[in-house]
């Protein structure tokens, strides 16, 4: 593990913008310091659409928004003084992409397992999260990312961002 070596889990939710630019405050200082933003596509499920054309036009808008915003992350990250050739993206393909055929891909059940993959393939030293308030009951019934990974959690260094910070 290089603890230089940061992984940022990113989705679209304000909070994980908020703990990008957590991050690019903290490493900015670093000078070895490299960042990789994750995203991990998931997809609507086709049996909640009519036809197939609809499902495949979500899901095309989707990975269009999605890829924007992680675009959008990596802006953030330079606007705050981190070197480009310090920044990589990684996007992981959702299994049920109706446009994608990878060999790795993510069935969107279980995120948190997949950024601890990308964590230990990629020697990333740290994690971080953005984290969305929720009530108990809403953890409940919707689950919570960032509950799910510190219970997994094992070898390197885990921040979790809260948006008031």
């Amino acid at each position: 593990m290089n603890i230089y070596n940061f992984l940022v889990a990113f989705d679209s939710a304000q909070p994980s913008f908020d703990a990008v630019k957590y991050t690019a405050s903290i490493v900015r200082s670093i000078p070895d310091a490299l960042i990789t933003l994750l995203f991990i596509e998931r997809l609507p499920d086709k049996d909640l659409f009519e036809t197939e054309k609809e499902w495949r036009a979500k899901c095309s808008e989707l990975s269009s928004e999605y890829k924007t915003t992680l675009y959008k992350a990596k802006t953030l990250l330079l606007r705050n003084g981190i070197a480009e050739n310090a920044i990589e993206e990684e996007y992981i393909v959702s299994c049920s992409s109706p446009f994608e055929d990878v060999k790795v891909c993510s069935t969107g059940q279980l995120v948190a397992s997949d950024i601890l993959r990308i964590q230990k393939e990629g020697h990333h030293g740290t994690v971080i999260i953005g984290r969305q308030e929720r009530t108990k009951e809403e953890e409940f019934l919707f689950g919570s990312i960032s509950s799910d990974i510190l219970h997994q959690f094992e070898e390197c260094a885990l921040w979790i961002v809260r948006s008031e910070c």
